[in-house]
């Protein structure tokens, strides 16, 4: 995946827009971003960070509660968001439409830039 266009990679815009993101969003943040990740991922990026989420790899599975993203850092985020932009770009985009859908919830510096840059990303990727 070819970087954005600004001085900051996507992961790194991921990073900032969750440290931005209100509470009650902060949940569904992680579970878009986990989505491609396996269990030997999971317990390993971020130090093991994740490692408590190895439950919701099962199909009937809880979804990521509040509890569970308090213990999620920016730099847990920046962590995974890494791994994802290296395994499945695409997941990203998932961000992209949870900011859109809650664009008053977003209205941060980092929601703003995140969302800029994977609009670009996006239209590299249709050219």
């Amino acid at each position: 995946m070819a970087g954005p266009s600004s001085t900051q990679a996507l992961p790194d815009l991921v990073s900032a827009a969750y440290e931005q993101a209100p509470t009650p969003v902060r949940p569904k943040f992680i579970e878009y971003l986990l989505g491609p990740v396996g269990p030997l991922a999971l317990v390993a990026i971020g130090n093991g960070a994740f490692g408590h989420l190895l439950h919701r790899l099962r199909r009937d599975a809880v979804p990521v509660s509040l509890d569970d993203a308090a213990r999620i850092t920016s730099n847990h985020i920046l962590e995974l968001a890494r791994y994802v932009e290296q395994c499945s770009p695409e997941v990203l985009l998932r961000i992209a439409s949870l900011i859109a859908e809650r664009p008053s919830e977003f209205v941060t510096i980092g929601g703003s830039a995140l969302l800029i840059n994977l609009v670009e990303w996006m239209r590299r990727q249709s050219d």
